[in-house]
């Protein structure tokens, strides 16, 4: 029972996506209910009606980033929001969610849809990597909050609090507020709309 920073990116599923898509090339609407059930390991049927009623492909730019959009929120989103709200009952625990659209990409070649703020892109921001590729540089904003997740890091570790004198306050997480602090390049700033921009009253109910 000790002082936690929980959280996800905001298009965690997206990595996995492009993954395939360097084996087998981008996928297509034909192949999108198929690759959601693939993906939730469910039937085919189920699978067929998230592709209509929960996840329509005339929602999204592509069955690519419509098949991100589901991982994402059924695998990671969801499951650290309930994550945050148990932990919430027995410790301080600061909730975030890193949401860099154009957060460089460290980890593969170019694919047919923009990676986002995906899986493990928030690690460049806290962490000097080091590569066999150059580091791609940033741009004003995107160093500006590096470094204000590295001060939010290092508050914690320091004293089990992230906030200090200088990054936008970081308010701690209880179930009733739903806060989560928005790791953005254009302003850090608190959200309560992390649910529902993830569809978690569909994947996993928020706790009472």
């Amino acid at each position: 029972r000790v002082p936690v920073i929980e959280g996800s990116n905001h298009d965690e599923w997206r990595l996995f996506v492009a993954q395939q898509e360097l084996v087998s090339g981008a996928l297509t609407p034909a192949q999108y209910p198929g690759a959601i059930a693939s993906t939730l390991r469910i039937p085919l049927a189920q699978a067929n009606a998230l592709a209509i009623f929960v996840y329509p492909l005339a929602a999204y730019p592509s069955p690519s980033v419509a098949l991100g959009a589901l991982g994402t929120d059924a695998i990671f989103a969801c499951n650290a929001r309930t994550a945050s709200g148990l932990l919430s009952q027995f410790a301080p625990t600061f909730a975030y969610e890193f949401n860099d659209p154009n957060a460089p990409q460290r980890f593969l070649p170019p694919v047919s849809f923009p990676s986002g703020a995906y899986h493990a892109s928030e690690l460049q921001y806290l962490f000097d990597l080091q590569t066999p590729e150059p580091s791609p540089g940033f741009t004003p904003d995107q160093q500006a909050l590096a470094a204000t997740m590295v001060q939010y890091w290092t508050n914690f570790a320091k004293r089990g609090d992230p906030n200090g004198a200088e990054p936008p306050t970081w308010q701690g997480y209880t179930v009733a507020s739903d806060q989560h602090q928005s790791l953005v390049p254009a302003g850090v700033a608190p959200i309560t709309t992390f649910g529902a921009d993830h569809k978690c009253n569909f994947w996993v109910p928020l706790l009472p």
